[in-house]
């Protein structure tokens, strides 16, 4: 016979089955179209740039975001978090070194696009592999802090998932998220910023716009930005009196973040989406500029 474990605290059955199923969706959405710019970029040979390879940098670093998201979605459908205290600590440190990782390397993409444009110098496979295994790094360094004791990891308001302990709201955690922001959201989206406002101005002169310059950095804001908001308002205000359902939908909205890189960075790519098309169909289309260009 089957237990049937007690709803979390604050939450519905159809909330619960809402959350699981949305997660579950964003991680099956995500992980399908990010594994294939991955398989894309491993099959294709024309695909196998330096830049392309900050890509699929992005690319790897959302599948594993889509792969915390599944388990988030599991443990929902059971309605408790069946991994015990240390597999919450894994699956908080797995959840955000993936998350750093995709936004240092959407930064990175950036870099690479300014220059591309605006300084046509091309990016050396050197190069691309230490920008790289810096994100990475980069990401990994922050995300073991809280293992550390610099920040501390737990369960999500849903109590099936684990991330950055806010409810606290302490100095340890105060310090630990203005430092985190700094690094890992402001100056990321500061670069992002500078690059597509110059490549920007650089089509403006032109008269011919390849990409969207402003997409990705909205995709950035607008994916982490509720998250954000909350992480900062749990540092001045008590956010436990928020609903703890309400606290869940920035969460959810963050996992988004797979599936809209996947257009905005793959798909959205016009060399990259001629690859993918020649990886499914085994047909060739018209060579394109190797560029990164967003449609």
């Amino acid at each position: 016979m089957v237990t049937a474990y007690p709803l979390p605290e604050g939450f519905t059955e159809l909330e619960v089955f809402a959350i699981g199923t949305a997660l579950l969706v964003e991680a099956l959405l995500g992980f399908c179209l990010n594994g294939l710019t991955i398989i894309s970029f491993r099959k294709i040979k024309e695909l196998r740039t330096p830049s392309n390879l900050l890509v699929l940098s992005i690319a790897l670093a959302d599948c594993g975001i889509c792969i915390n998201a599944f388990i988030a979605a599991f443990s929902s459908f059971l309605r408790y978090w069946p991994y015990g205290s240390d597999g919450c600590q894994i699956h908080g440190f797995q959840g955000f070194l993936t998350a750093l990782a995709s936004i240092s390397s959407s930064a990175a993409v950036a870099w690479d696009r300014y220059h591309h444009y605006c300084t046509r110098s091309k990016m050396q496979w050197s190069t691309a592999v230490s920008m790289m295994v810096f994100a990475w790094l980069f990401a990994a360094f922050w995300s073991v802090m809280p293992l550390l004791g610099w920040g501390e990891y737990d369960y999500e308001p849903l109590r099936t998932c684990c991330t950055l302990d806010y409810s606290k709201g302490d100095r340890n955690y105060i310090t630990f998220l203005f430092a985190l922001s700094i690094f890992n959201f402001m100056i990321p989206g500061f670069i992002m910023l500078t690059a597509y406002q110059s490549i920007h101005q650089k089509f403006k002169k032109s008269g011919h716009y390849k990409f969207n310059t402003g997409l990705p950095l909205k995709t950035l804001v607008i994916c982490w930005g509720p998250y954000c908001l909350l992480c900062f308002y749990a540092a001045v205000e008590n956010v436990m009196f928020i609903s703890p359902k309400y606290r869940m939908i920035p969460a959810v909205i963050a996992k988004t973040v797979p599936t809209v890189d996947a257009f905005v960075y793959a798909l959205g790519n016009e060399n990259y989406r001629g690859g993918i098309w020649q990886f499914l169909t085994g047909q060739k289309i018209e060579k394109a500029e190797v560029d990164n260009k967003t449609k």
